[in-house]
């Protein structure tokens, strides 16, 4: 439980892998009547969303929206467990705005556990005022629109980063009032969009059809309640050894003696959950694969391993009556539900009673029990209990199903499964916004000035302990210069009191014998110590400092491992020339380009300090196709 910063009462905390969302009513209303009316709201929602909510499949629990009375205000919502699959978070993302875009009488909220993601996917847009402390009850959907509450309800005002975040009745107040002036900026709302941009259609492209070599009964259980083939591949996905145990002997529920070849629709993520793990059935289970090269290896062992899923789920069932059931599919909300599907042309004009309409009114029948017709106060059935009263209700034709196996449709290809190391690159580019350099390296100008200057830029902005701000940072303020503060630091460098030494420095005079003429010679220091030191002098004196110690390191090998600026000829005489040799300038952005050149090869290839820092500045380095040092590239 999270105690609230706006002195509420504490409001339980987002689960891991689930993605909360609560709709309000904009305006205020009479409580009795308020809850009626969002009762009445949900279900028109889910009614009218139902052609997009029956064709999905969700990875861990379905879109859900109840009531909730307890709290203050009274709202609709509900959380939903998401696993792995990341994608069905933003499509509930793109369900609430377009709800509120439906609805724009409802005010809606949305975050997980990480808190407001959808700021954090907006993070370089966002206003500096705005960070997680504050941002608690600011963000909403609107009428189909961002927006986000600003610290003060003017923008003239100054922002007071330790004021209290709003409560939600003043922030749904504020929004009926004035929402235009919330309205988040166009870069925020453009990043967030652009994550569910290709919605509804992504819906589609989501799944994967493939053929399976399974049980008639798995095939059955499937036509009626399509959705359990995600927690049958959660099942297998997560097993343990205890879980494994049903299917060290013939399967119980699902024995390998009935099996034919059938086409099963997954989501790619559960489909690559299934495909990627190694597994080696038990020889007791009855399971057997074919060879390897077999062209039907890949069904065998999809349905191998679908089957093992289901029968772990049936393990672990409580034996469910076939009568426990309640027969949802009857009443006046079924048929709206059924009728809005036929508005929206959700069975696309197959004849009722077809196959494809059979499949599809399968589909809805299953969206129906899981989201619209369950109870507020009802106990969550487990799947095993389902597909247990589903085998006990439904008939197994065997020979139909053969028959139908002989005219499959094609399986999708799955090549989407292999990734080439220049498809990654071009994944992480879409995801910065960025374009991508031309493929011919010849046809690419590198210039190296870009690199050292990128680097001095990146180097020259002031950092925090919230970490450093890239140069193209929208925050381009001027650092100041206090005279008074860079003196006083001078003076702990050049000449410090006695009372200001650390315990070292007076360890240090304890060890030495100091002579009665040493004595005189800090007497005198400090005399000089105590007069009044211009800012310029002191500079001048750091410079005189900075050119002794050059002049020494001048005698050492130190110098030789620099570049140094090339001078014209010197009027001095040879001994000026070898002084000046000596005490050369040393090539600042040459030193540079080339320590990062000789960085970016020590990479090898992979991802570095030296690639990602200049990639975040847009600068892009060609690959090192040869084996000579890039430094000495450089130079040249």
């Amino acid at each position: 439980i999270a105690p609230r910063r706006d002195g509420g009462a504490a409001r339980p905390a987002v689960p891991e892998d689930a993605v909360r969302y609560r709709l309000f009513a904009a305006a205020a209303a009479e409580g009795a009547r308020q809850r009626a009316l969002l009762r009445r709201c949900a279900e028109t929602v889910l009614v009218r969303f139902a052609p997009l909510l029956a064709a999905y499949v969700w990875q861990r629990q379905p879109f859900r929206l109840r009531c909730v009375p307890g709290e203050t205000p009274a709202h609709i919502g509900g959380t939903t467990l998401f696993g792995d699959n990341v994608e069905d978070e933003w499509f509930i993302v793109y369900l609430v705005r377009e709800i509120t875009r439906e609805f724009p009488g409802l005010a809606a909220m949305i975050d997980d556990n990480d808190g407001e993601f959808l700021l954090i996917e907006a993070a370089d847009f966002l206003p500096k005022w705005l960070n997680p402390e504050n941002s608690e009850n600011r963000v909403f959907f609107y009428k189909g629109e961002l927006h986000i509450i600003p610290l003060s309800e003017t923008p003239e005002q100054d922002c007071d980063l330790s004021a209290p975040c709003p409560t939600i009745p003043q922030a749904l107040r504020l929004l009926s009032a004035r929402s235009e002036e919330f309205l988040a900026a166009e870069p925020i709302r453009a990043a967030v969009y652009k994550r569910i941009d290709g919605y509804p259609e992504k819906i589609q492209a989501s799944l994967h059809r493939a053929h399976c070599y399974l049980p008639a009964g798995i095939v059955a259980v499937l036509r009626q309640r399509p959705s359990l083939v995600a927690a049958a591949v959660q099942a297998f996905y997560l097993r343990d050894p205890a879980d494994l145990r049903p299917c060290r002997r013939p399967f119980r529920t699902f024995p390998a003696d009935q099996r034919v070849m059938a086409l099963v629709t997954f989501t790619r993520c559960l489909y690559a959950q299934l495909v990627q793990q190694k597994f080696v059935p038990d020889r007791r289970s009855g399971y057997t694969l074919p060879a390897p090269s077999d062209p039907q290896y890949r069904a065998y062992e999809l349905g191998m391993k679908l089957a093992h899923g289901f029968e772990i789920l049936c393990s672990k069932s409580s034996e469910v009556a076939p009568d426990a059931k309640r027969n949802v599919l009857s009443g006046p909300l079924w048929e709206r539900f059924l009728r809005s599907l036929k508005e929206k042309d959700y069975f696309k004009g197959e004849l009722e009673g077809s196959a494809k309409y059979l499949e599809l009114l399968h589909m809805a029948e299953d969206h129906f029990q899981q989201s619209v017709a369950v109870p507020e106060n009802s106990v969550e059935v487990s799947p095993g209990d389902e597909i247990l009263t589903l085998l006990q209700t439904i008939s197994i034709d065997l020979k139909e199903f053969e028959k139908e196996a002989t005219c499959l449709p094609p399986e999708d290809d799955d090549s989407w499964l292999d990734i080439t190391p220049d498809a990654l690159d071009q994944m992480l580019k879409e995801t910065r916004n960025e374009s991508l350099p031309l493929a011919n390296e010849e046809e690419q100008n590198y210039d190296l000035e870009t690199v050292a200057e990128s680097m001095k830029a990146f180097v020259s902005k002031v950092s925090t302990h919230e970490g450093a701000e890239m140069p193209w940072s929208s925050d381009e303020s001027h650092v100041t210069f206090d005279v008074d503060s860079f003196t006083k630091a001078l003076d702990r460098i050049l000449g410090a009191d006695s009372e200001e030494l650390d315990s070292d420095d007076l360890d240090e005079e304890e060890e030495f014998d100091l002579s009665d003429g040493d004595d005189e010679d800090l007497d005198a220091g400090n005399q000089r110590q105590d007069q009044k030191v211009s800012p310029n002098e002191l500079i001048g004196s750091l410079k005189s400092y900075m050119s002794e110690m050059d002049r020494e390191l001048a005698q050492t090998n130190v110098g030789k491992s620099f570049t140094t600026q090339k001078r014209g000829v010197s009027i001095g005489g040879p001994d000026s020339e070898a002084e000046d040799a000596e005490l050369a300038p040393v090539d600042v952005d040459m030193n540079l380009v080339a320590n990062l050149l000789d960085s970016y090869s020590a990479q090898a290839g992979l991802a570095g300090p030296t690639s990602n820092i200049l990639q975040s500045m847009g600068v892009y380095l060609p690959e090192n196709t040869d084996h000579t040092g890039l430094s000495s590239r450089a130079a040249q």
